[in-house]
């Protein structure tokens, strides 16, 4: 498909995303998580992000609907909608390590 063959709202959608992605805390949290949810403090112990800079990146990706919150009792888990995500991360990723 040419880059001509997408519309300017299509351009537009995945331009925000690729740049929410783009910064590499985000990154490193989206490809931390699978589609099991697990608590914030998990996160934090993966990244070794300070729970404040993982909180506020959770805010951005899940608004960006890239990461999906579950509430259990006063916690809330995050975890991937799906794996599709994940599997563009990994194909892009051996795409650029070629």
């Amino acid at each position: 498909m040419s880059i001509n063959a997408y519309k300017k709202k299509e351009i537009n959608s995945l331009s925000k995303v690729l740049k929410i992605l783009g910064e590499p805390n985000r990154l490193r949290i989206v490809t931390s998580l699978g589609l099991e949810c697990r608590p914030v403090t998990d996160i934090v112990k993966v990244t070794g992000l300070s729970q404040t800079n993982v909180s506020f990146h959770l805010r951005i990706l899940r608004e960006a609907g890239l990461v999906r919150p579950e509430r259990n009792g006063p916690f809330v888990y995050y975890c991937l909608p799906d794996n599709q995500l994940r599997e563009v991360i990994d194909q892009f990723r051996d795409w650029v390590n070629k």
